[in-house]
């Protein structure tokens, strides 16, 4: 056979195989096709759950933020409405401080003025007992004149004293003390009878035997020996332990 022949026969046994190949070739190139778009949408579908998660999530952040910023809303009202009431319960303490204060003031006021228009419990000479405060004032400023060694003027306090306080009880001690201020003043015969007032008034004071020996101090700056020497005997009867006892036994030795 001709080379021609065996060329054209071999070309008739390969024109076959060539259309094999061909198919062969388009059915890979269809399954890497579809491949490809199976991917594709695979990719797509999880682009787009991506997107729908994303899109939850950023809602959710929102959703979150709106509530932390009601939440801070709602701490800021609270601080505010806790400061008010703060505010509140600060004024209502200086209030009640202020009224108690003021009560405090009210009460020391009123307490004053009863101290001075009511009677107050008072000590002299041993003896307690209710006085005025004017009676108390009076009495103290004489006594505080006598004690002065202004005489005279002793003497017109305690005068007047007895006159204002007639149903005194400082009177015993009034009259003791108005006695001695005559005395002083070289008014025996007055001092006598204040004294003496004294004595009938209350034998018991603790006064009554200093008032008996000066009664009897009286009686000598009289001249009247006799009569001092029967109250100096009196006065140690009366009176054995007292002071003015021991006093009236000196005396009597020097007017016997």
């Amino acid at each position: 056979m001709s080379l021609l022949a065996r060329v054209l026969a071999a070309g008739v046994l390969l024109a076959p195989l060539a259309g094999h190949a061909a198919l062969f070739e388009d059915d890979e190139a269809r399954r890497a096709i579809l491949e490809l778009r199976q991917r594709l949408d695979a990719q797509r579908q999880a682009g787009e759950r991506q997107a729908q998660d994303l899109q939850r999530a950023t809602e959710e952040n929102a959703q979150l933020r709106r509530s932390l910023l009601d939440l801070q809303a709602q701490i800021d009202a609270l601080k505010n409405e806790v400061a008010r009431m703060r505010g509140q319960d600060e004024q209502l303490t200086r209030d009640i401080a202020d009224m108690q204060r003021s009560q405090k003031d009210v009460a020391a006021a009123v307490e004053e003025r009863l101290r001075k228009i009511e009677p107050n419990k008072v000590s002299v000479d041993g003896r307690e007992f209710m006085a005025d405060p004017n009676e108390q004032r009076d009495f103290d400023a004489a006594l505080a004149i006598f004690r002065k060694a202004d005489f005279p003027a002793a003497q017109a306090a305690f005068a007047e004293f007895l006159k204002r306080y007639p149903q005194s009880s400082y009177r015993p001690s009034a009259l003791f003390w108005l006695g001695n201020a005559q005395y002083a003043n070289r008014d025996y015969r007055g001092a006598l009878g204040n004294f003496r007032a004294l004595l009938q008034q209350a034998p018991d004071h603790a006064r009554a035997p200093e008032a008996v020996l000066s009664i009897a101090n009286c009686q000598i700056e009289l001249k009247d020996n006799a009569g001092a020497r029967r109250t100096l005997d009196d006065l140690v009867k009366a009176y054995p332990q007292s002071e003015a006892a021991v006093a009236a036994r000196e005396r009597l030795a020097r007017l016997r």
